[in-house]
């Protein structure tokens, strides 16, 4: 027995180890943290449990078989953040870089399957640099383990995915396929394919920054979702990301306590909205407002800035929160937007995620660059999803809701439960100059008819009655009174029941 205790201890040292006290170093040089050292920041202290610590790969093919580090590259296994529970996978770097083998990979599904099976969140944490070479189609069916899991886990337990250093080849499709990608700044990347191949099939050259840093996926690819200064922010950030998550498509939103009262009224938020049409407002500013303890987890804050996509609580129950916002591009709905809002309004459908829109939109961005670049497919991937999403819908349209825009925005007319509006609102077809110059068209020679047309198109359309007359706008609310008015109506639509006709699954126009 003595004999057998002693060999656990050494084995379990030599796996701890991970690739020798010198590539730690390195590791560590580069401003990164070793993967046991990341689980140990991400999961509740003393909570984790490594399932695989002694797997080895098999390889026995350039020299392979005279190399074998216990774990094989990757840290797995269960804890709890919060003290829920979640499943974990690390790459860890100092071990063959962290490439991914045959045994790597049936580590990581077994994770996988363990986390669908028992409906709790799967994180992923990537450092490494991609499929094993020397292992060659054993490796690629790896990957195709891994990612069919990814497929089949979708939709049922939150998949989020942290890249915390290189993370190319195969290993980029993983996380394109989880619900959240979180990066961190200048130790991180994503690309399919490295700065030298790529210099030596298109003669372009770029460094590994410039093509996949955190800044290019953050603000101009959006594959990932926010960037972090180091592991240790981005790690406790994940802490209180999953505070907000559901731990399944079935088990409800969290519930957290709050001393912020229901009732809760806000004065300022009736000066929010300047008095000229065309002043800039922080949408922001509302849902900080609205929010308990104000307390806002925004997604995608660098890239489409002109919608704002991200979690609150409300009575201490998470909510979903899509926002115009007037501060960039007037709060228009552009290709990018429209894009970003609708993967939003999916994933908090898929996980029964109440949804709150704050309305304040001039309509669709004109110009030949939308058009080309696919708007009119984009924009309607948002209005498929708030069209198919079957969650609470609760809408405010604060100022200005034109044209089509309005229909998208979470509208009455494509199953939002109840829509308020503020008394600065205007709903129209467009703004009334617009308007004006186009029913009046042969009055443009005369200024004082034309302005006196657009006063009169102000008058009948530049306010929230009309389509309350219509019974598109459930009620006309004061804004201070705004967080009250949610809390009463989310509480009233807490038991919703809606299905969809069924079907295999829809054809979102991707």
């Amino acid at each position: 027995m003595k004999n057998v205790v002693e060999e656990l201890q050494r084995r379990r040292e030599h796996a701890w180890a991970g690739g020798g006290q010198a590539r730690i170093d390195a590791q560590h040089k580069r401003g990164k943290l070793t993967a046991r050292e990341r689980i140990e920041l991400l999961m509740d202290e003393g909570s984790f449990e490594e399932f695989d610590m002694y797997v080895e790969h098999r390889c026995h093919d350039f020299g392979m078989e005279k190399t074998k580090i216990p774990g094989d590259g990757v840290v797995t296994g269960w804890g709890t953040i919060n003290g829920r529970v979640v499943y974990v996978f690390a790459k860890d770097f100092t071990v063959f870089g962290g490439s991914l083998s045959e045994t790597h990979a049936k580590k990581i599904t077994k994770i996988q399957d363990m986390a669908l099976q028992n409906r709790a969140p799967i994180i992923g944490l990537f450092d490494a640099g991609g499929a094993r070479i020397q292992e060659g189609v054993a490796a690629l069916g790896g990957y195709g383990e891994v990612f069919l899991r990814n497929v089949l886990t979708s939709g049922v337990v939150p998949q989020i995915s942290v890249i915390m250093g290189p993370c190319a080849g195969g290993d980029v499709y993983s996380p394109a396929m989880t619900d959240f990608i979180f990066m961190v700044r200048d130790t991180s990347y994503m690309f399919v394919t490295g700065p030298d191949v790529v210099k030596t099939v298109t003669n372009e050259t770029v460094t590994a920054e410039e093509l996949g840093g955190a800044h290019v996926h953050t603000t101009r690819s959006s594959i990932a979702d926010r960037a972090y200064e180091n592991d240790v922010e981005a790690l406790l950030q994940m802490r209180r990301l999953m505070d907000f998550l559901p731990s399944n498509n079935t088990s409800g939103v969290p519930v957290l306590p709050t001393r912020d009262p229901a009732d809760r009224i806000d004065m300022s938020l009736d000066t929010l909205i300047p008095d000229n049409p065309n002043t800039p407002y922080d949408i922001k500013e509302l849902i900080l407002k609205v929010a308990d303890e104000g307390d806002f987890f925004e997604i995608q804050e660098a890239f489409g800035k002109n919608i704002v996509t991200g979690f609150a609580r409300i009575e201490g129950r998470t909510v979903g929160i899509v926002a115009n916002q007037p501060l960039v591009l007037a709060g228009v709905l552009d290709a990018d937007a429209s894009r970003k809002a609708a993967r939003f309004v999916r994933f908090c459908d898929c996980f029964e995620i109440p949804i709150i829109t704050f309305v304040d939109v001039p309509g669709f961005l004109p110009g030949t660059a939308q058009e080309y670049g696919g708007l009119i497919k984009h924009g309607a991937k948002l209005l498929f999803a708030y069209a198919e999403a079957t969650v609470p819908k609760v809408t405010v349209i604060t100022r200005k809701a034109y044209g089509g825009a309005y229909d998208v925005m979470s509208s009455k007319h494509i199953r939002g439960d109840v829509n308020y509006a503020w008394p600065t609102a205007e709903i129209a077809v467009m703004g009334a100059k617009g308007a004006a110059e186009i029913i009046y068209r042969s009055e443009l020679g005369d200024p004082a008819k034309i302005k006196a047309r657009i006063e009169e198109y102000q008058a009948r359309f530049a306010n929230p009655f009309v389509a309350a007359e219509r019974g598109y706008i459930d009620e006309v609310i004061k804004p201070h009174t705004t967080r009250k008015r949610i809390c009463r109506v989310l509480n009233m639509l807490a038991n919703k029941k809606l299905e969809n006709p069924w079907k295999k699954h829809d054809n979102i126009p991707l």
